[in-house]
């Protein structure tokens, strides 16, 4: 076929599917354009030219020679590495970006926005601005405890030490207090060698204890060059105003965040590290549950799973077990007393099959349950609102509930909380890998330079995201897709809304 004979959407595909071309977007994208829907007869020359003149908005990553222009850079010693035998493509550039979207409607039917966000690919430059040799890396954990986290240490020290020959490695211990009020401690591969079969994390965390000013002074003072930062969201915040303030003394250091957040609820990544370890977890607690109200009249088993804000452990848990008779979630309202209430519909399950599995998210009813003034006032350290459990306020409830309506039958409620087996236990296998992937991808951004990102994976694609985008963003269970619909659809729960 002569190229004259192509659409432009199909030359656009043609460039997508050429490595080297600096309009290879995305292959996800091409792939999807090309396929044989996409290209039928229904498709009309105004949506491939609304497709083509739809920009790609490539999000500005910051850069340590964004004020330190006269930086002096270096080839990467990967080109040496004897495990690594780089070919043409092994290397990126600007050019390799991720879409953020990939899903797009051709018809112009429902809105979206005017521009397609795009984000750098991650992985290895060709050039380089730290020389490893004069490299000091500090990696901090931060936050509460998370499957995985150990692993992230682990590759962080190896990938340094392996990859770009790093010898000077130091592990902040106590979270961000610890940069300024305890020695760091030196790490090598040997040292680490296990600790991806550990829980918890061996450099210690805690929360609070941020110091803007302390800290990036003890950065400085301590000649760290390149600090990882390892946290959820709250930590992500404070990594902005270490970025922030590094940049505004206009210090040569890279600043990386990796997202932890077992609650799965940092936004714009496909997904946090020790997510699928902790549905895999809440599997055995809902299954217990289970074995626990089935074998009792009238038995109620009630398991609370980790989520403060969203839903997503919950969700999951609750798809993947089909013992579940009822999934509560932040992000929908439910209320106990009264037609299409709680107690109602459960009641129909026990008189169905004897017995039923309730599912709560912690930070699910925080809104009904009863507070003292000083309770409604409570923060955690970390500046959060201190939550009341959810699970032994319902068990009561239930036990009330029974007893004031069927004061003459017998009824039992089972309540688990998995929350502390679940965060300390080590990554499973695919969590392991993800680990990997995320500590590799931070050390290539930073040593090619990049500051102020976050790492992690975008429709199945490792990026890196300015970290203030990260900080600000959530990742809330939509109750109006199609997942939240097929939870109802195995419970069969009430949607919970006051007719």
């Amino acid at each position: 076929m002569e190229s004259s004979s192509w659409s432009p959407l199909s030359l656009l595909i043609a460039k997508c599917r050429s490595p080297s071309s600096p309009h290879c977007y995305s292959s996800a994208a091409a792939m999807a354009i090309s396929s044989p829907e996409a290209t039928n007869s229904s498709m009309t020359q105004n949506s491939e030219e609304t497709l083509l003149s739809r920009p790609f908005d490539l999000q500005k990553l910051p850069h340590v020679t964004d004020y330190l222009p006269d930086l002096k850079s270096y080839i990467n010693p990967l080109d040496n590495n004897s495990f690594y035998h780089p070919s043409d493509g092994f290397y990126l550039t600007q050019s390799d970006i991720i879409l953020r979207q990939t899903i797009i409607d051709l018809s112009g039917s429902f809105s979206s926005s005017a521009s397609q966000l795009a984000y750098h690919r991650a992985g290895p430059r060709k050039q380089i601005f730290f020389d490893p040799s004069s490299t000091r890396a500090a990696i901090v954990t931060c936050g509460g405890l998370c499957p995985g986290m150990n692993t992230v240490i682990r590759e962080l020290v190896v990938g340094l030490w392996e990859l770009y020959g790093v010898r000077q490695i130091y592990g902040v211990v106590s979270g961000y207090r610890g940069f300024y009020s305890r020695e760091p401690i030196e790490l090598n591969p040997k040292l680490v060698h296990h600790w991806h079969k550990r829980g918890g994390t061996a450099l210690q965390t805690s929360r609070g204890g941020f110091d803007l000013n302390k800290i990036v002074d003890a950065i400085q003072n301590r000649g760290f060059n390149q600090v990882y930062i390892i946290g959820g969201d709250g930590t992500m915040r404070g990594a902005v105003k270490i970025f922030d303030e590094i940049r505004r003394r206009k210090l040569n250091i890279g600043v990386a965040g990796i997202p932890k957040t077992v609650d799965n609820d940092v936004g714009i990544i496909d997904r946090s590290f020790g997510f699928q370890t902790a549905v895999e977890m809440a599997q055995q607690a809902i299954n217990a549950a289970h074995v626990e109200a089935e074998s009792a009249v009238n038995g109620i088993g009630l398991v609370k799973l980790m989520g403060r804000s969203t839903g997503h452990i919950a969700l999951h848990a609750t798809l993947s077990s089909r013992d579940v008779d009822c999934c509560l979630i932040p992000e929908t309202e439910f209320y106990l007393e009264g037609k299409g209430g709680l107690f109602e519909y459960l009641e129909k399950r026990l008189k169905e099959n004897g017995h039923a599995v309730l599912v709560v998210a912690e930070g699910a009813g925080q809104d009904i349950i009863p507070r003292t003034e000083a309770q409604k006032q409570e923060r955690d350290e970390s500046g959060n609102p201190v939550f009341l459990d959810v699970g032994l306020w319902l068990k009561s409830e239930l036990k009330n509930w029974w007893s004031r309506d069927h004061p003459n039958d017998l009824f039992t409620v089972k309540y688990i909380d998995p929350t502390y087996m679940i965060r300390a236990i080590p990554a499973n296998a695919t969590d392991s890998l993800y680990c990997t992937l995320l500590a590799h991808s931070a050390i290539h951004g930073v040593m090619a330079g990049y500051t102020g990102f976050v790492c992690g994976p975008i429709n199945g694609n490792y990026a890196y995201i300015p970290l203030k985008e990260v900080a600000e963003a959530k990742n809330e269970v939509n109750v109006k897709d199609h997942k939240w619909a097929w939870v109802r659809s195995v419970t069969n729960q009430p949607d919970f809304i006051r007719k």
